[in-house]
């Protein structure tokens, strides 16, 4: 399974992945500078875990990846952030320390596009503040960070929020397919395009409390993803899966993610399960 730990309840949340053999942890970034404070936040809870043998197995599946999400502050100072992301991500590859967790950047992001206005919500989103400039300055962040994944060699991990159309126009602007469409929002006409130009399409809890007039659309989604492109996915703290709406998410509710796509798609825990690892390993190893 595919799932972020953002630090909430990290040791007991660590502790339960490792006991249900977790195959793939994966820590997400979303500021210019977090690696290195994540990756040691990670790594506290790790050597925390009194059993040794599941600290290894915590130990054994968590990964990173480091990235920008496109709030205002970081647009406006995108040069900046940018380089700060750069160093980061150097800074993990040059460290040879074995024992610690900071080298195993395996992605990109997550970065993108999010023209969602909700100046109420956590992320304080507002049209008003999105004039041309500030539009052309979110563009050339997400396609900065896509061009790094290039010259790394990287998936990209994407972040697009009512922004479909742009989001497309980047990518086709940088011409490089690699990664995963993350919290998937969209219909099977823009996920047709998407997989055809050979990304990896990500559901999360979101799936879980679709509302009945959409209910029929979303089924017919998750049917029509081809098995070798599919991804789940939490996106802690947030998007909790029924019954645990409006709660704070954690990696470890994701069996709930993949108790209604197995059903959605008459498959078995198991088969779900093993086909999901494969396309984890495909993607990022």
């Amino acid at each position: 399974m595919m799932t972020e730990e953002r630090g909430i309840n990290g040791l007991e949340t660590l502790t339960t992945m490792a006991s249900r053999d977790c195959f793939f942890g994966l820590d997400i970034g979303t500021r210019a500078g977090d690696l290195q404070g994540r990756q040691l936040a990670v790594e506290k809870c790790i050597a925390a875990i009194s059993d040794s043998r599941l600290a290894d197995k915590a130990r054994s599946f968590m990964y990173f990846t480091a990235g920008i999400w496109p709030d205002v502050d970081s647009i406006k100072d995108r040069e900046n952030q940018m380089k700060i992301l750069r160093d980061s991500v150097q800074a993990a590859a040059n460290d040879k320390d074995q024992d610690t967790l900071h080298r195993r950047v395996i992605a990109i992001g997550e970065c993108g596009l999010d023209h969602h206005w909700n100046p109420s919500g956590a992320d304080g989103r507002c049209e008003d503040d999105f004039d041309e400039q500030l539009y052309r300055g979110e563009r050339e962040l997400f396609e900065s960070q896509i061009e790094l994944a290039r010259k790394l060699k990287l998936p990209v991990i994407v972040h697009s929020r009512d922004a479909y159309e742009d989001t497309l126009e980047c990518i086709k602007n940088i011409g490089y397919d690699n990664g995963i469409i993350h919290c998937y929002s969209y219909g099977i006409d823009e996920a047709r395009t998407f997989l055809d130009r050979g990304w990896y399409i990500a559901l999360g809890g979101g799936i879980t409390y679709t509302k009945k007039s959409k209910l029929e659309q979303m089924e017919a989604l998750i049917r029509y993803i081809p098995s070798d492109r599919l991804l789940t996915e939490t996106d802690a703290p947030y998007l909790a899966p029924v019954p645990f709406r409006g709660q704070a998410n954690t990696p470890v509710l994701v069996e709930h993610v993949f108790n209604y796509l197995a059903q959605v798609r008459g498959l078995s825990l198991e088969n779900l399960n093993q086909l999901v690892d494969e396309n984890i390993k495909k993607l990022f190893f």
